[in-house]
């Protein structure tokens, strides 16, 4: 058993055993001397519940097993009983109750001091392997937490680079189309928006309102690189901007439902975003055109990413859905509890 805990918890268990040999006590006190007896054994018990207690943690400091551990302990015990006893020969004879050491009775009558001796080192360990156990606990749950956390900022890295890349493709073809004047827009948008990100603080969780700047940023390259082939709609209620929502969730499944819906089209697509209550929860939807493609699963980090997150974040308490509808349009469809973020912090 590893032992980290104070000297104080021995103590704190030695009081019930200690009350209950004041309570056992209690028909003597009628007695001439049963008050200076008592007291007598009471504070020898109390001093060798000091060097018991340390022989107990000494044991397991070395991991020794319960059976020698118990028996060492039984021994020492029992040592401390006869040696209450010779205490109390000693008192007898000091009261002139006894003219000498009656050594033939020295072993009788120890099994109120043994036992409760016993019954110490019991206690002792059972609130030693309970505060051991909520510490345990404890840290197990802080290592859960920081891997979860790590975890989460892992993830969340995965964005920025992705959405990077797929960037300096875009303009990397505009320039390749001589379309510099578009190109030197699309870079400044990226420079916005990578500047937005930079300065986020690292939290897990943000306002919508914040979430949907960052989302605005983002759509500004996008309007950058296909002008009036993306038609945009964009619809959240006012009193649903101070909800917690993830860092950077909108961002991926806009870029998903622009680079592999929209932006594959001839014509000008539709791209619909709608954020709204339902009771308890915050709904966000967003919808885009775009062509069912013959195998699903193209991308591997947007929507994947998001629903890793999520589930990281919320649990059960959340949900995602995402599919092609009837109408021939993609749709992702989340569900959040809806709180505030001082509330989720």
């Amino acid at each position: 058993m590893k032992v980290e805990t104070p000297l104080l918890v021995p103590m704190l268990a030695a009081l019930p055993v200690c009350a209950c040999m004041a309570i056992l006590g209690l028909p003597d006190l009628g007695h001439v001397y049963a008050t200076a007896f008592r007291s007598l054994f009471f504070v020898a018990c109390l001093v060798w519940i000091v060097p018991l207690a340390w022989l107990q943690r000494a044991l397991w400091r070395r991991e020794w097993r319960w059976l020698p551990t118990a028996l060492i302990l039984l021994g020492a015990s029992y040592a401390m009983s006869v040696a209450n006893a010779v205490l109390g020969q000693r008192l007898a004879i000091s009261l002139g109750l006894e003219t000498g050491y009656r050594w033939s009775r020295l072993v009788q009558g120890l099994d109120g001091c043994w036992l409760a001796l016993i019954a110490f080192c019991a206690m002792h360990a059972v609130a030693v392997y309970y505060l051991s156990l909520q510490r345990t606990q404890l840290q197990l749950a802080q290592a859960q937490a920081a891997a979860r956390d790590a975890e989460l900022r892992a993830l969340r890295l995965q964005v920025n680079p992705h959405f990077l890349f797929n960037s300096l493709n875009a303009i990397s073809a505009l320039v390749a189309n001589q379309a510099n004047r578009e190109a030197n827009r699309m870079l400044a948008c990226v420079s916005d928006f990578l500047r937005a990100t930079l300065a986020h603080d690292g939290r897990h969780e943000h306002t919508l309102a914040e979430e949907l700047a960052l989302l605005d940023a983002y759509l500004e390259i996008e309007k950058a690189r296909l002008g009036e082939r993306l038609r945009l709609t964009m619809k959240a209620g006012p009193d649903l901007l101070d909800s917690a929502v993830p860092y950077l969730m909108l961002q991926p499944l806009v870029e998903n439902a622009i680079r592999h819906g929209i932006a594959p089209l001839s014509a000008p697509g539709r791209l619909d975003i709608l954020v709204e209550r339902a009771g308890a929860r915050l709904l966000l939807d967003v919808r885009n055109d775009g062509r069912r493609p013959a195998q699903t699963g193209a991308d591997g980090i947007g929507l994947a990413n998001v629903a890793q997150r999520l589930r990281h974040l919320y649990g059960d308490a959340q949900q995602v859905d995402a599919g092609w509808g009837e109408d021939g349009r993609f749709g992702v469809r989340i569900a959040l509890p809806l709180r505030a973020v001082e509330a989720a912090a």
